[in-house]
């Protein structure tokens, strides 16, 4: 029984629906998923419903852009409560920021003497939270630039003439949302970020767990991981990080979480909500 708690849809900056998304788990035979698109919770609904009519367990989530010591870092949520308000609220907010990004760096190509216009962004994303993906694949589609990464390499990367740097959340307010809204903050992709130094600082920002398993981690970074996980008493989680085929193939289950792994996820929500419960 495997699991993989890192996922995105079109509700962000995949490319498969949430009924996508779920008939390629099924494909892959997972007994659980977490969707875990950026800055929302949208696509959760749809999610949830396709799950129960394929018998797979599903898990909310969502991931939110944080900083850390002047790193940027991915805090994934578990278990969230979607009706929680402050979480709705504080996600609008977060969303917001990621359409006025869209527009400055659409305005940067402008500049460029490239002629994209911002509303076939919009558009083309037809969602909430969109990204530099879908900046990129506007250009492809308008036929300004022949290949996503191509995009990428000459105009979206950091440092390149139309990047614009994210506004960013601090982490410690990242885990505190998460919490409040019932939640489980985890470090996604740690070995991304290659900031292990900011790891101390989060578990005493309350942080539960960190992604041991990714598309991206060789094995002996998920054995490095590990061993983190285990010196600050966290959780241990893991995923594809599937965006659809906006990176050339499905990874929905490529990186298969063993399903102790969940068991141990849901058994620490039940602790804190018992904890919650008794200091009522």
């Amino acid at each position: 029984m495997f699991a993989d708690l890192h996922l995105h849809t079109n509700f962000s900056d995949g490319t498969f629906t949430p009924e996508e998304l779920v008939a390629n788990a099924v494909k892959q035979k997972l007994c659980a998923i977490a969707l875990t698109d950026h800055d929302t919770l949208e696509g959760c609904e749809r999610a949830a419903a396709a799950c129960a009519t394929a018998g797979i367990e599903f898990i909310t989530g969502s991931e939110l852009t944080a900083e850390q010591d002047d790193h940027e870092i991915h805090i994934l949520g578990y278990f969230l409560d979607t009706q929680n308000e402050k979480l709705r609220t504080e996600t609008g907010k977060f969303q917001l920021v990621r359409q006025n990004r869209i527009r400055e760096m659409v305005a940067r190509l402008n500049d460029l003497n490239i002629p994209l216009d911002v509303e076939d962004v919009f558009k083309l994303a037809n969602c909430r939270a969109p990204g530099r993906p879908h900046v990129a694949r506007a250009l492809v589609k308008a036929g300004l630039i022949a290949t996503l990464d191509e995009a990428f390499e000459r105009f979206l990367k950091k440092d390149r003439p139309a990047w614009v740097p994210k506004m960013k959340t601090s982490a410690p307010d990242a885990i505190a949302l998460i919490h409040q809204a019932g939640g489980l903050a985890v470090m996604a992709h740690p070995g991304l970020n290659r900031a292990d130094q900011v790891i101390p600082g989060l578990v005493d920002a309350g942080l539960d767990g960190l992604e041991c398993f990714h598309t991206k981690h060789p094995k002996a970074t998920s054995e490095h991981y590990l061993q983190m996980a285990k010196q600050h008493g966290l959780l241990v989680t893991g995923g594809s990080d599937c965006h659809g085929l906006n990176k050339g193939r499905p990874l929905v289950g490529t990186v298969r979480l063993p399903y102790h792994r969940v068991e141990k996820l849901k058994a620490a929500v039940e602790n804190r909500k018992s904890e919650i419960g008794n200091r009522k």
